[in-house]
């Protein structure tokens, strides 16, 4: 199974694409995709909707991960979270795709064991899942393939139990 996790964000959003062979991870690509500072908001999420549908033809992932709205003080930046979530969870919709989302809690959680890891922690577990030996970086590409992990990891669990995805 192929998964693409996406770290939400409209100058910033991470992505990464997993794959599981039976009980092996292994990373096909990650990144971020980016859009210039002091761009209309229409044009970011432009950008970020086109950049996604490029990656789903691209890497034809089975499923899409992505991290819910983890509500800050700042609500500005909540607002355009939201926004690139939408984005996402459109492109996701209109290629045909499942989507699975997570709170921050929950991916420390499956990833770390630990739902107040800290980030080196998340990053240095990560690597080690996906049989990285380079720091993966920036943070949001390996927020991305943490959630696509954990999208994996759900998925292996539903098969072992014959639930439904």
């Amino acid at each position: 199974m192929r998964v693409l996790g996406i770290d939400p964000g409209t100058a910033i959003c991470g992505f990464g694409v997993v794959e599981r062979n039976g009980s092996r991870l292994q990373v096909i690509d990650y990144g971020v995709l980016t859009t210039p500072a002091h761009t209309p908001m229409p044009d970011r999420l432009t950008t970020l909707y086109h950049g996604l549908v490029d990656l789903i033809e691209k890497y034809q992932p089975e499923r899409v991960g992505v991290e819910e709205l983890f509500f800050n003080k700042n609500v500005t930046t909540a607002i355009t979270v939201a926004q690139a979530r939408g984005v996402i969870l459109l492109a996701a919709r209109l290629a045909g795709l499942p989507v699975s989302e997570y709170t921050p809690l929950q991916v420390k959680q499956g990833i770390v064991g630990y739902g107040r890891a800290t980030k080196h922690q998340m990053i240095v577990m990560t690597m080690r899942l996906l049989g990285i030996r380079e720091k993966i970086s920036p943070d949001d590409a390996a927020d991305a393939l943490a959630i696509a992990i954990c999208t994996l990891l759900q998925e292996r669990q539903a098969e072992r139990w014959g639930m439904p995805k």
